[in-house]
């Protein structure tokens, strides 16, 4: 028998060894997607670090919604007194809620387009979303006035917006009827 028969009978079934065992390898050790609903909110946090700063210049709803986190964005402006007043509360909230919930800024005076997508009227306005990226739908219980924005041809509900600032404790029965513990 050749030397190069030989070498095929050896390589050949070595090669396909060495693939199965690779197949194997990446089937029972799969690397974790960052985005996916699966992955440690750590490892999303530390990957993806600039979706979950409280200031934003533009808002990528895509990306926020893959988190599989609740979503609070203010629309407002470093200028606006009532702003003003809400802003420590967005900064406790947004360091406290790391990983359980995205707490976003926008300045809308310096960052107009950010907020072009949403229903802005006054600022400050704030928008929340569900962890599946469905618009909130707050329970009775919590006691703050929303408005409710839905499609006029299907009538699909696409928005939920408060007017006006938000206490640090209203902040807190929102995150809790939305499913956050602390």
């Amino acid at each position: 028998m050749s030397k190069k028969k030989l070498f095929l009978r050896i390589a050949v079934p070595a090669l396909i060894a060495v693939a199965l065992t690779l197949i194997w390898a990446l089937k029972t050790h799969p690397t974790p997607d960052p985005l996916s609903k699966d992955s440690p909110k750590e490892l999303v946090k530390a990957e993806n670090e600039e979706d979950f700063k409280l200031e934003a210049t533009a808002v990528d709803m895509d990306t926020l919604k893959a988190y599989g986190l609740p979503i609070i964005i203010d629309f407002g402006s470093d200028s606006c007194v009532p702003c003003q007043k809400m802003a420590p509360v967005l900064e406790t909230m947004n360091a406290e809620m790391q990983g359980k919930a995205i707490i976003k800024f926008v300045d809308v005076w310096k960052y107009s387009d950010a907020a072009a997508d949403f229903p802005i009227q006054v600022i400050p306005t704030q928008v929340f979303f569900n962890s599946d990226g469905t618009p909130y739908v707050p329970s009775d219980t919590v006691g703050i006035d929303f408005t409710m924005y839905s499609t006029k041809d299907t009538n699909e509900h696409v928005f939920t917006v408060h007017q006006g600032g938000l206490t640090e404790d209203q902040m807190r029965a929102i995150l809790e009827d939305m499913g956050v513990t602390e």
